[in-house]
């Protein structure tokens, strides 16, 4: 579990926690320690994304057992593209409400954000282009 919460930069205690709820499956060796997969890894990274964009956590299990399961139906991927339609919304009006304060930034604050937004257009591009073809 050290290891894993080590690579995943999370606590113990919230690997602990996931296991408990069933968000995360670990094996069990002889001596009954948990052992977890690079699987495990990749739906604790998966799970951590899912936070940051303050899905809760009975929606992030259900999109664990979609993706694992390879398959989604239409209505699900209706219900999904409107909450991530929902969510860009939200994130559009709360950058127009920081546009009075980009005003009092110097220009070194207004470089690095720029660059930081430059980063996640770039990234949104990228993904809108997987999403379209």
């Amino acid at each position: 579990m050290g290891e894993l919460a080590e690579r995943a930069m999370v606590s113990k205690r919230t690997i602990d926690y996931y296991t408990s709820i069933g968000l995360l499956k670990a094996d069990r060796s002889k001596s009954n320690y948990r052992i977890y997969t690079d699987e495990s890894l990749h739906d604790l990274k998966f799970i951590e994304e899912c936070k940051n964009l303050h899905f809760p956590l009975d929606e992030i299990k259900r999109k664990l057992e979609m993706r694992k399961a390879g398959n989604i139906c239409s209505s699900e991927v209706d219900k999904h593209v409107s909450a991530v339609t929902q969510q860009m919304k939200q994130l559009y009006s709360d950058l127009f409400d920081l546009f009075p304060i980009l005003d009092h930034l110097d220009d070194g604050q207004k470089e690095q954000l720029n660059n930081n937004l430059s980063l996640l257009r770039s990234a949104l591009k990228k993904s809108l282009v997987k999403v379209s073809t």
